[in-house]
């Protein structure tokens, strides 16, 4: 399957450049969750990111993601 290197935009993924795996029509998941494991006294929690899109110099749409606080759980 293809992949394409997205930017992670706020949250605790702020900056981080992820591969994300592309649907059939080659377009990264409207959604993303990322589950995040229980430690300690901290419980599981599921960060949510929602894509958007972006233009680079040359008119080309790239995707990036950004944090949803809302949504998180």
């Amino acid at each position: 399957m293809r992949s394409a290197e997205t930017e992670f935009v706020g949250g605790p993924l702020d900056g981080k450049v992820l591969p994300i795996m592309l649907s059939p029509l080659n377009s990264v998941p409207k959604v993303y969750r990322v589950p995040v494991p229980a430690h300690g006294e901290v419980p599981a929690t599921t960060l949510v990111y929602r894509r958007s899109e972006q233009r680079d110099s040359k008119g080309r749409r790239r995707w990036q993601y950004e944090y949803d606080q809302a949504a998180s759980e």
